[in-house]
């Protein structure tokens, strides 16, 4: 097979693998209602180890800390501003169907599975067996957190066929960023270096700011602790993700 259909196979297999687990929580109505909040929190957990552990400290490594952190701050301030805009057109005079932060998750897992469909392609082009390990690394992560992201939907209000539509949608920009990274590979290095900061200060945005306040809105001192327990589970799950990929290259 050539290199490109390695590419393709491998990122579409992570994009089916996703949405394998959010068919299988879609069709269990009663355990989605119950594990609503802790994927929610589950989610938050995967972006904030995502944005710390993984795309900051990856991008640290082509630019310098002042320029990233500029630049973090930047995308930040630019997640704040889509989100004023998308209430402002969307929530005029606070009637909201559906949260704003379910549309910013969507941006942010976007920029986030382009990324991994660069960093796919980028492997594979090194070598296949690179690129095969680099693709269990990625599904290590990125299976649970697009389930986590379902849950995000359904939370912001979206219907159960609507969520599953733009969930598959968001996870299939692996296959784009896989294709494109193959294509644009004289010039791959420069792009993923400056679409890091760019989706590691849009998953602090949408973690801090929409997230983590809707986990702190539980009263239930059991649920409370759970719903932490699941963030945490999130935070190491791009933990062992980071390990993974230093033993695999």
């Amino acid at each position: 097979m050539s290199t490109l259909t390695y590419i393709v196979i491998a990122s579409f297999l992570i994009s089916s693998g996703s949405l394998l687990g959010v068919l299988f929580l879609a069709a269990r109505k009663e355990l989605l209602e119950k594990a609503l909040l802790f994927l929610v929190s589950l989610s938050a957990g995967t972006l904030m180890g995502g944005a710390f552990l993984r795309l900051m400290p990856e991008a640290l490594e082509q630019l310098p800390s002042t320029v990233l952190f500029s630049l973090v701050l930047a995308s930040f301030i630019l997640f704040f501003l889509i989100e004023k805009i998308l209430h402002w057109r969307h929530c005029h005079k606070e009637i909201c169907d559906v949260h704003t932060f379910g549309q910013m998750n969507l941006i942010g897992d976007s920029i986030h599975n382009f990324i991994d469909g660069l960093i796919i392609a980028a492997t594979f082009l090194i070598d296949i067996r690179l690129g095969m390990a680099a693709t269990l690394a990625i599904a290590f992560h990125e299976i649970p957190q697009e389930i986590g992201d379902f849950g995000v939907l359904i939370y912001a209000g979206f219907k159960k066929s609507k969520a599953l539509i733009l969930n598959f949608s968001v996870a299939l920009m692996t296959v784009l960023g896989g294709v494109v990274g193959y294509f644009l590979s004289f010039s791959l290095e420069n792009l993923a270096t400056y679409l890091l900061p760019l989706a590691a200060g849009g998953f602090l945005y949408i973690a801090t700011s929409d997230l983590i306040p809707e986990i702190r809105k539980e009263q239930n001192f059991k649920k409370s602790l759970l719903s932490f327990v699941c963030f945490l589970v999130g935070i190491l799950i791009m933990y062992l993700t980071l390990l993974t990929i230093n033993y695999k290259l």
